[in-house]
């Protein structure tokens, strides 16, 4: 039988949010716990326009890309840049979705800079080590000038 793309997709193993809690956790870390400090600190730093909250919670030599088609980028200099023009900032992060030492996380965020709001809608896929720290995290987002609020049900 030859092999496409969407007979591959569909043979993927489908994981309850609650596949992590123990079982198929290879890297010794609480996954759970670990994707809660990344909210907070990316809430804390987005919001602040400062990405020193995020120092805590990436791994020296972090893989993190911000779009699909980016070269890699240190964390706090992605965040540098992008909070580099904002001048003021609210966001809103989904329920993640937990796999052994990995999480997905949608976010949600509406910036103001240059005297227009723009809002943001993405997913980061992360990847954590042992200590708790991102070592691994790709995002996916698009934006759209204006301000819209996050649709009745996102995040859950």
């Amino acid at each position: 039988m030859e092999s496409n793309h969407r007979t591959q997709i569909r043979s993927l193993p489908l994981y309850p949010l609650s596949y992590g809690a123990g079982l198929g956790q290879s890297s010794g870390v609480e996954t759970g716990a670990a994707v809660r400090a990344w909210v907070e600190a990316w809430q804390a730093a987005w919001v602040a326009g400062d990405p020193a909250p995020l120092d805590a919670v990436y791994a020296e030599g972090a893989s993190f890309r911000s779009q699909p088609f980016r070269d890699l980028q240190a964390p706090p200099e992605y965040a540098e840049w992008a909070f580099g023009e904002q001048d003021e900032a609210e966001c809103w992060f989904g329920e993640p979705l937990v796999a052994g030492d990995r999480a997905a996380v949608e976010y949600w965020g509406i910036v103001r800079f240059r005297g227009a709001d723009e809002t943001i809608a993405g997913t980061a896929m992360l990847r954590f080590g042992p200590d708790g720290r991102v070592v691994e995290q790709r995002d996916t987002w698009n934006a759209q000038p204006g301000r819209f609020m996050p649709p009745d049900g996102w995040g859950r």
